[in-house]
Formats: C-alpha cells, sequence, structure tokens
C-alpha cells in the first residue's frame, strides 16, 4: 500500500508520479487549445514536437533517480497529452484529491489507477460535480493550503479559470484543521498576462524563500499577504517575461535542492546565492504548453 503524505512543497521527496509525453498525440487545432501559450505556438508552427518532450521528460525522471526517488508513471494513452499529472490529482496530508478536471481529460485519471489501486479508498476524495479544481492551483505550507481560484462573475467564461469560489469551499470543509488562502488569480487571452494556476505566479522554496510574479494576482492585498508572509528580502520577484517562461514552476526534492529550467540564469544564480543545489535539465519545449516542472509532478510522499 501507499501511505501518502505530503504537507508542504520542499520535504525530502520519497515518491512521485511523474507525467509523460509517449504517444502525445497530433498537434492540437487552436480551437482545441486549453491555454493562451499553446494557442500561440500552434498558430505559430512552434508546438513542441513528441520526441524532444520525451527527452526532458527523461532528463527529469534521471534528476529523481539520482536523489532516490521513487518514480512513477502513467500508462500510455494512444494519441493523449499525459504531461501534466498535477492537473489531474494532488496530495494533502493523508488524502489524495481527484481533480474534477476538462470532461476531455477524464481518461488521463483511468492512466493512473495502477497507482491509484495502491491507496487505500477511505483515502481518496473525488469532490462534487460543481468543484472545479486542479493540483496547479493547491499548494499545502504546513499548516495553510494556499488556493488560487477565480471567482468573478464571468467564470465560465474562461477556459483558463480551473479552480472555482466552490472548491476553496469544499477544501476549507475538507481540511477543517488547516487555515485556507486562497487568492485571485488573473485570468487572460494574453498568454504574458494569464496566471494559468497559481504555480504560474507563485512558489514557496525552503530556506523561507519564495517566487513571486505581482501581477500574476488580481487583488493587492493578497499578493501583499504573501509578500509580508515570507518577507520581502526573501522574495524573487519575476518579471512578465520570466512569468511568460515559466520560472515560478520550478519544484523543490528537498529544502536544498531545487529542479529548475537550464535557461532560468537569473532565478538559478539567485537560487545558488542563497545556498540551494540547483539541478538545471531542459524544460523549455514542454514550457510551450503553458507547464513546466511542478506541473507534469504528483509528489505522494514527502517526508
Amino acid at each position: 500500500m501507499l501511505h501518502l503524505n505530503v504537507n508542504d512543497e520542499i520535504s525530502v521527496l520519497k515518491e512521485v508520479l511523474l507525467g509523460t509525453a509517449e504517444s502525445n498525440g497530433p498537434i492540437p487545432k487552436p480551437e482545441e487549445a486549453y491555454d493562451p501559450k499553446s494557442l500561440e505556438h500552434i498558430l505559430a508552427g512552434t508546438y513542441p514536437k513528441e520526441a524532444d518532450m520525451i527527452r526532458e521528460m527523461d532528463a527529469f525522471a534521471s534528476v529523481f533517480e539520482k536523489y532516490g526517488v521513487s518514480v512513477h508513471r502513467p500508462e500510455i494513452i494512444e494519441n493523449c497529452n499525459q504531461i501534466f499529472s498535477r492537473d489531474i490529482a494532488f496530495v494533502i496530508g493523508q488524502k489524495l484529491i481527484l481533480a474534477n478536471i476538462l470532461p476531455h481529460r477524464e481518461e488521463e485519471i483511468e492512466a493512473i489507477l495502477h497507482v491509484l489501486d495502491r491507496i487505500a479508498p477511505e483515502y481518496i476524495i473525488r469532490p462534487p460535480e460543481e468543484v472545479h479544481i486542479e493540483g496547479g492551483d493547491i499548494m499545502p505550507w504546513n499548516d495553510y493550503i494556499f488556493i488560487g481560484t477565480y471567482t468573478a462573475d464571468d467564470y465560465s467564461d474562461w477556459i483558463t479559470a480551473r479552480t472555482n469560489k466552490e472548491a476553496v469551499d469544499f477544501i476549507t470543509t475538507s481540511f477543517p484543521e488547516k487555515t485556507i488562502k486562497s487568492f485571485e488569480l488573473r485570468k487572460s487571452k494574453n498568454a504574458r498576462e494569464n496566471a494559468l494556476h497559481l504555480d504560474c505566479c507563485f512558489q514557496p522554496l525552503g530556506k523561507g524563500k519564495a517566487i513571486l510574479h505581482r501581477n500574476g494576482f488580481l487583488v493587492e492585498e493578497e499578493y501583499q499577504w504573501l509578500v509580508d508572509f515570507f518577507g520581502a528580502e526573501n522574495i524573487f520577484e519575476i518579471t512578465n517575461e520570466e512569468m511568460y517562461q515559466m520560472f515560478s514552476n520550478v519544484f523543490s526534492i528537498s529544502p536544498e535542492v531545487v529542479v529548475s529550467e537550464k535557461n532560468f540564469t537569473r532565478l538559478n544564480n539567485w537560487l545558488r546565492k542563497q545556498g540551494f543545489r540547483v539541478e538545471e535539465i531542459p524544460y523549455a519545449e514542454i514550457s510551450k504548453q503553458e507547464g513546466l516542472l511542478r506541473c507534469s509532478t504528483l509528489p505522494l510522499i514527502r517526508k
């Protein structure tokens, strides 16, 4: 059996589900794009090739291997994008919550049944239908759960709005011992403005540090709350262009070790100056789908 345990973003990682880029399917038609960045690359003819994305994910798997992390992968579904395993489920404490994702992505959950079958059924939660929720918007952080959301009346008009008010209420009810802190995110058809998930504009790190992007937040006070929580001197503030490149979507294997994209020079240099060990890998092709390292992982056990 798998005994789940995830209480933050940084504790030593023991087991993880890493997505797969195999049999990723044909280039989507523009009207099939989930997000503005993918659409941009579809229209420009620069959408990533499957072989390149497989190579990038293999590099990520190698880093996990190096640190003794046990890695699960989804079963391959023909012609299906299964890279972003964070979208389909996430763990808080000892419980795994299955996301209510875009309907045509439901089969991605079937591809991880070999992992779910090893978890006692009482530790798997399926939210009711009206709860829209994706793992990129959910961050357990010790006594807190941080949630990215969008609660305006035009929620249903935005394919980039993934976690609704009902989701915040559901998590609040499901984890009464935690303090829930939600943040309204900026949704836009412009990829340089759009915060698809909370992890597209914020990421807590070890050593009391955090990555933050002011413009990803709709409410100045909510952004300021995070600045005060971590301390301005501990924050790496990223630019619009860096948010677009997904600078905040790095992944911590432990409080000292951060996996980052090799082209994130300004961030990687800062991380090293703060005393982190930075494992740099190529992930720029995958980033063209508005997701990066955190998005393609589903941590199951952190020590």
